[in-house]
């Protein structure tokens, strides 16, 4: 396995997500992706190949399909991934074990075995924490304990069956991981949990949030509770119920914050350390920096404001947008360069930078090919051959 930039090569993958509800069947959507110009493509679960709703007979015409389609057309499915049905659900962090075992053996495993025998690695984000389980330290543990015991299972069985397992990196405290410490954290802890290795999805949207979870400092809850019972509207991120209710009956009594209040809310804070981020969680190349060579597919899209809109790589949007080919190569490189440190899985030799672009519902077919073409040619530039290696592709001088 590589640990530098000279032997990880690169890939421009789009994921196929695009194609939902308009071309399903695997030749439309691969002879769309071949006339993009790009021979890899991730499946997303949305594009009828979910094992929940479709079953295992289907999947398994679906995977010969898939076969057939990549032989006439010359591409090629590097990654099977999970979508939005997955990602609505607590899924492996549910309350109730039932459900959790529930996604576990029929949606997982069944994606590993089909990832298989399609040669595929898979990715996907399917649990989050209810509300009260956030709200109480040791509950919050036990959950985190819980979920990486089921992700250790999952690593193990996706290493029996030859697979590369991955999960996203999300932007919020009950989407864990959502920072850069918990991204390291779970990669660490479930890698060493079974000896099998689990990785991550980098997204470059999912940097959007975080700012919204910054712990304040104690003159920012001093001057936002000024304002008396107006204050509610614009209250600091405290974590938390208890720390924003405090808050809360500070600001409407009109008392303002005591040296009591902040010293409650400091060691409120201090017990949920797991509710907030830091600066460096809202800078995707900081992300890529630390972990990219962690993150087997790299999810492009391009960002011009504070939500994580899954934006097309057009001239527009470029011309505002905060991701820059070069830049995702340069700490691509620089994170390939570093030393693993120890625990951590081997970096996988392929790296696929992925264009997972949105399509609204109301989008003509003309209009969303229109703007996938667009980014395609925009990424071809700064990629211009699948397989290269990183080296060739970042810090070169005089590529664009």
């Amino acid at each position: 396995m590589p640990s530098d930039a000279r032997s990880a090569r690169v890939h421009l993958a789009v994921d196929n997500c695009f194609a939902s509800k308009r071309w399903t069947r695997p030749y439309q959507w691969m002879e769309l992706v071949r006339d993009l110009g790009l021979r890899c493509v991730e499946a997303s679960a949305d594009t009828e190949a979910d094992p929940l709703y479709c079953g295992e007979d289907y999947m398994a015409r679906w995977a010969e399909e898939v076969s057939r389609s990549g032989d006439a057309t010359g591409v090629r499915v590097v990654n099977l991934y999970s979508g939005h049905g997955t990602y609505t659900t607590l899924g492996l962090g549910h309350t109730d074990e039932r459900v959790r075992r529930r996604m576990l053996e029929l949606w997982i495993k069944p994606m590993v075995r089909t990832a298989a025998s399609l040669r595929a690695g898979l990715g996907f984000y399917c649990h989050a924490f209810d509300d009260e389980v956030l709200q109480d330290p040791g509950t919050y543990a036990a959950k985190m304990d819980e979920l990486n015991g089921e992700l250790a299972e999952v690593a193990a069985f996706a290493a029996a069956e030859g697979v590369t397992v991955g999960v996203e990196q999300m932007y919020s405290p009950h989407q864990y991981p959502w920072t850069i410490e918990g991204a390291r954290d779970l990669i660490l802890r479930v890698s060493q949990a079974g000896g099998h290795p689990l990785y991550i999805t980098i997204d470059t949207g999912h940097q959007t949030g975080q700012r919204r979870f910054r712990r304040p400092d104690a003159s920012t809850i001093v001057e936002r509770a000024s304002s008396g019972p107006a204050a509610s509207a614009s209250a600091p991120w405290l974590g938390s119920r208890d720390a924003q209710a405090r808050f809360e009956r500070c600001a409407a009594d009109g008392r303002g914050v005591s040296s009591g209040d902040l010293a409650f809310l400091a060691e409120d804070m201090d017990r949920h350390p797991f509710l907030f981020s830091s600066p460096r969680d809202s800078d995707p190349y900081a992300w890529i920096d630390d972990l990219g060579r962690f993150s087997p597919s790299v999810h492009l899209q391009q960002v011009t404001g504070a939500s994580s809109s899954h934006l097309p790589f057009t001239e527009a949007n470029n011309r505002s947008g905060a991701i820059q080919p070069d830049k995702v190569l340069a700490s691509l490189r620089a994170s390939c360069e570093s030393p693993v440190p120890p625990g951590f899985p081997p970096p996988p030799e392929d790296l696929y930078l992925t264009l997972e672009i949105f399509a609204g519902t109301a989008e003509t077919p003309s209009e969303i090919l229109a703007k996938l073409r667009e980014s395609a040619r925009f990424w071809r530039r700064y990629v211009p051959e699948d397989g290269l290696p990183l080296a060739e592709l970042a810090g070169v001088p005089g590529r664009p």
